[in-house]
């Protein structure tokens, strides 16, 4: 081990390399990890601490660091951040830290990070019923270019569950050969660079033909922003794509927390409420492990509930 005469804060850019080139990270995972290392540089530098040397860094920083991230509140609304958020800082340090083992450079252990623990209970999911997503489709007209385009996004994120990342990654290539087809299903890289298949409903396929008549764009993205003069532009961002999905949800009266994952938890919550296995759902959303599909299960159990106390024989036995 060697120590560094580079302060910490100026090996961010090389850690965030090296989860590109040796640990083979997709883009957004890096972006992730740059952010919430920037939270932890962004403290070293309100402690007066920006010349610290990784060698430098000891146990009682890490536990200011905690007090900071478990006293912190967002200055625009007063919240404090939650104890899974928190982990999320911790585990880009943890592996920040790690970094600097791989390299051979002298620093505190990652495993003198423990992270805090949540309660499973907490982790709730917010989705919309059948009538709501109604509401939220017939919120847009689809008249021109930019509605048609709109309708197809949202028809897309119901029909197939696909993350927004997913979403803005598709590609005009990718349906060359839908012209005759009612529905269609697409092999799509998931997260983690897992491959998995999604299915466009003959609704949703039919918005994104309209839309694809409408377009005289050679840009290769499938949804595009139209700013150009000439009709053309460029990809639709992640930002953009929520913006629509807010945009609707106000039009259409539904929950103002409505965002394209909402879509996502609507779709598989609406699969597990028409009797789809738990295993099939989990392959649908692309999830590695079937715990992240559990979060589903208690959606539907004030359903099977009310249907328990309807139908059970056991109400009618005499004491």
């Amino acid at each position: 081990m060697e120590q560094s005469n580079k302060p910490i804060k100026n090996h961010v850019v090389d850690f965030l390399d090296y989860c590109e080139v040796e640990k083979g990270l997709r883009n957004n995972t890096q972006k992730n990890y740059g952010q919430y290392l920037k939270k932890f540089t962004d403290w070293l530098k309100s402690s007066h601490l920006e010349g610290l040397l990784p060698h430098q860094l000891t146990s009682d920083h890490i536990w200011n660091y905690r007090l900071y991230l478990s006293r912190y509140q967002n200055p625009k609304n007063g919240q404090t951040l939650k104890k899974a958020t928190q982990n999320y800082y911790l585990i880009a340090l943890r592996s920040f830290l790690g970094y600097f083992v791989q390299k051979d450079i002298f620093s505190i252990p990652p495993d003198k990070i423990a992270l805090p623990k949540v309660d499973k209970g907490a982790k709730t999911i917010k989705f919309l019923n059948l009538d709501q997503i109604e509401k939220l489709l017939n919120a847009i007209t689809p008249k021109d270019r930019i509605t048609i385009r709109d309708r197809a996004i949202l028809e897309s994120l119901f029909s197939t569950g696909l993350r927004i990342a997913e979403l803005v990654a598709l590609n005009t290539e990718q349906f060359a050969n839908i012209k005759d087809k009612k529905d269609f299903e697409l092999s799509v890289i998931g997260k983690g660079g897992n491959p998995r298949t999604v299915y466009f409903s003959e609704r949703a396929l039919g918005y994104i033909k309209k839309y694809l008549s409408l377009r005289n764009s050679k840009e290769k993205s499938l949804f595009i922003n139209f700013r150009d003069k000439d009709g053309t532009g460029s990809r639709l961002t992640s930002r953009s794509i929520e913006r629509i999905v807010k945009k609707y949800a106000i039009l259409a009266g539904i929950p103002v927390f409505t965002t394209p994952h909402t879509l996502r938890h609507s779709y598989a919550t609406d699969l597990l409420t028409q009797g789809v296995d738990l295993r099939s759902i989990q392959e649908f959303l692309g999830h590695k492990n079937i715990v992240t599909t559990q979060i589903y299960t208690h959606v539907t159990n004030k359903r099977l509930r009310d249907i328990h106390r309807q139908f059970h024989g056991g109400k009618n036995l005499k004491s």
